[in-house]
């Protein structure tokens, strides 16, 4: 489970907060060596929002986005 404070969070951020990688820079080259897929739709787009409830998949492992109280 992955927490957010804001409304919505952008790919590349999921990326970062779940350590996959260490600055958005690096957010297009992992997008195109890795299968992701947000909800059940192969994603590419490292801006793409990402809200509480979303599920993320990355190479078979699952991630869900959770709001923080």
């Amino acid at each position: 489970m992955i927490y957010i404070t804001s409304e919505y969070i952008t790919l590349g951020q999921f990326l970062k907060l779940a350590n996959l990688i260490e600055s958005g820079g690096e957010a297009k080259f992992f997008l195109r060596s890795h299968l992701v897929f947000v909800n059940d739709e192969k994603e590419e787009r490292r801006g793409r929002k990402l809200y509480p409830g979303d599920l993320i998949k990355i190479d078979g492992e699952e991630f869900e986005l959770a709001h923080a109280d």
